[in-house]
């Protein structure tokens, strides 16, 4: 069993997953912790009761970030060999293929900002702090933030914050589309809820296809993108979702479908 993060269901919210970062005081992500996210990920992945995924620190911090007196002794030998896991395991709610979202309070910081980099959406406290100081360390991000970070502000904003490691608040992460939604502290939990909580019972079969149209056609050019948007486009006309929706439309008009993720 899982002793830093957990996976959490209930009934009050059908459908959505809580994966729980619980390691106090700061969350700091370890090698154990980045393990154990890995796993929640690809548990929440599988099971068909989830349908969106939140994933949250509680609601005094997200993660201050990796575990820094694990990484203190190691030779760059060692590292060569942990790098690439670090990265999955840090970037692990990425490989999630249902919509996710972070819930931030306070600090998201380094490794911390890595994980909630990986969510669709970021919901953040206001009196959130995000950075990525890993130069005041002498290294860089190195869980996917040189990339992840550049993608979703822009080289400049991203090279800015990484180049000086200075911290930004919810006001400015929310100007340059760090964070999706500012609320107040106590309200990031059920907010993020409430965004994920709209997935259930929707047509998730082809929720799935436009993650990973849109993620996947990112990182390659416009021609390849399109040619990947139309593969995925026609391979819902093999779903019962798509036969439902299009029956529903026809005859009761727009959003009144019920899918069975099929």
């Amino acid at each position: 069993m899982a002793e830093f993060v957990t996976l959490e269901t209930s009934q009050d919210h059908p459908g959505v997953g809580t994966i729980m970062l619980h390691r106090p005081p700061m969350n700091a992500l370890n090698r154990q912790v980045q393990d154990e996210l890995l796993a929640a990920a690809a548990e929440a992945n599988d099971r068909d009761d989830i349908a969106a995924v939140v994933v949250y620190g509680g609601p005094k911090v997200f993660a201050a970030g990796a575990d820094i007196k694990e990484m203190n002794d190691m030779s760059f030998q060692e590292m060569v060999k942990v790098g690439r896991r670090l990265q999955r395991g840090l970037g692990a709610i990425s490989e999630i293929s249902k919509p996710t979202v972070a819930a931030i309070t306070g600090y998201a910081l380094g490794g911390g900002l890595e994980v909630a980099l990986g969510a669709d959406r970021r919901i953040a406290g206001d009196n959130a702090k995000l950075g990525v100081p890993e130069v005041t360390l002498g290294v860089i991000p190195g869980g996917g933030g040189t990339q992840r970070l550049a993608r979703l502000v822009g080289p400049a904003r991203a090279k800015d914050m990484i180049f000086t490691g200075r911290f930004v608040d919810a006001e400015e992460a929310l100007k340059i589309g760090l964070v999706d939604e500012v609320v107040a502290p106590d309200e990031v939990y059920a907010a993020a809820l409430k965004w994920a909580g709209r997935f259930h019972g929707a047509a998730s079969v082809a929720i799935a296809a436009a993650k990973a149209a849109v993620d996947q056609g990112l990182d390659t050019d416009l021609e390849t993108g399109l040619k990947l948007e139309a593969h995925l486009f026609a391979s819902l006309f093999a779903t019962d979702d798509r036969a439902t929706g299009m029956a529903s439309f026809i005859e009761n008009g727009p959003g009144k479908a019920e899918f069975t993720g099929k």
